[in-house]
């Protein structure tokens, strides 16, 4: 049925054996890849094109998705593997190769093999292929192709090597092995095609995935600082929390989420806080400024009252009117106990293990007492600590210690 589907397209099939790129114990298949045959039938159809581009731009979204991509791309091709050299083997890295084969194994990244390829240091974002590196013979004379290529039944390659907007070089390689037809120059047009299709596709992987390491240190970053964020849709709906909003939300202690929406456990807190989020959805319709307010919000357990702010998002031309996030609810344990990594602190203010541990004590809001009976150290251990940290740090006074490490960068740093 694959085959008789795969003619109705002007491809015929042919049934390659174990075909290989830097594999161990790889088992002989006989799997039919489709090979362009019919000059004068179209090479690809639209669906089959639409079909491609999608799976390539699901890819720049998801890194799971270069894989089925290539997949498709190999298929099209009429190739045994289709592979992308994301990272090459050194003597430090293994690298890393995305490679679809179809029901053979996956390539192996780390193949010593590969710094002899005569694929290194081609033109970039240009497709080439073997006649195009050396002539044929020069190609069967080489010991790449006898000691690696020939066994493994790698011959005909269709390769480039992309280069990204930040300069990152990515290598795009089809293989055939020698029984089938070499690429033609339809199917080299049709890679040259697809190429800043990919190279695009590339860019926007990069991007994406930096916006999304940034934003990841951005979360961290408030979590660290006590801060809790929690953003809603312009329903009011929560979209998201970070991990220290989480925190706070999963203690039920004066505030919650109820069927998706973020509530105040007293009646007088909440109809506040359903106030301000109103008027901080209402803002975002009438004015591309952003309006920000605050409030207080009691907790059952007695703690000092959870700090608030409601700050409005502003739409832009593209995403106003559409499901986006249009409310930031900022809230802070104004009484919980900081906790910042001792050795950072340490090397912020040249201090002793004994002396940032006192410090951080007082930084909690503890007396000299309560901190040396809390670290079970003599008052005049700790009074003597107390002298060297003024002495280190420049400071006077305790409050004035207190207010310097608070303000510090020490809360910054992963425990």
């Amino acid at each position: 049925m694959m085959d008789s589907a795969f003619a109705k397209m002007g491809f015929s099939t042919y049934t390659p054996s174990s075909i290989a790129c830097v594999m161990k114990d790889v088992p002989i298949f006989d799997t039919p890849v489709p090979v362009r045959v019919a000059a004068d039938a179209p090479f690809v159809t639209a669906e089959q094109f639409s079909a491609l581009i999608s799976q390539l731009y699901e890819a720049a979204m998801d890194p799971e998705g270069w894989k089925p991509f290539l997949e498709t791309l190999r298929l099209q091709l009429g190739g045994n593997y289709a592979s992308l050299i994301v990272r090459p083997g050194s003597a430090d890295d293994v690298g890393l190769i995305v490679s679809a084969a179809g029901d053979r194994r996956d390539l192996m990244p780390n193949c010593p093999k590969i710094s002899m390829s005569p694929f290194r240091s081609m033109p970039t974002d240009r497709i080439v292929t073997v006649g195009d590196v050396m002539p044929e013979s020069e190609w069967r004379a080489s010991s790449y192709y006898n000691d690696w290529c020939k066994q493994l039944q790698v011959f005909h390659v269709m390769a480039a090597d992309i280069v990204t907007k930040d300069s990152c070089v990515y290598g795009l390689r089809i293989t055939r092995p020698e029984g089938a037809p070499a690429f033609t120059k339809q199917e080299r047009a049709f890679g040259s095609m697809m190429l800043p299709h990919i190279k695009r596709a590339l860019n926007l992987h990069l991007s994406v995935n930096q916006d999304r390491q940034v934003i990841s240190l951005y979360s961290k970053a408030t979590a660290q600082l006590m801060v809790g964020v929690v953003i809603l849709d312009q329903n009011g709906n929560v979209l998201e929390c970070n991990p220290a909003a989480a925190s706070i939300l999963d203690m039920q202690d004066g505030l919650k989420i109820t069927g998706g929406v973020l509530e105040a456990n007293y009646a007088n807190d909440n109809r506040k806080l359903q106030r301000l989020i109103k008027d901080a959805l209402m803002h975002t319709q009438v004015s591309r400024l952003s309006m920000t307010e605050g409030m207080s919000v009691s907790r059952q357990s007695g703690q000092l009252n959870w700090g608030v702010v409601v700050q409005s998002i502003s739409p832009d031309e593209w995403t106003e009117g559409k499901q986006r996030p249009s409310v930031a609810v900022f809230v802070r344990d104004t009484g919980g106990k900081a906790d910042p990594p001792v050795k950072l602190a340490q090397q912020l203010f040249q201090l002793t293990p004994a002396e940032t541990s006192l410090a951080i004590q007082l930084a909690n809001g503890l007396s000299l007492e309560e901190a040396a009976e809390a670290l079970n150290i003599r008052r005049n251990t700790a009074r003597a600590h107390l002298r060297s940290i003024f002495s280190k740090t420049g400071v006077r006074r305790q409050t004035e210690l207190v207010r310097i490490f608070l303000n510090s960068v020490a809360w910054l740093g992963n425990k």
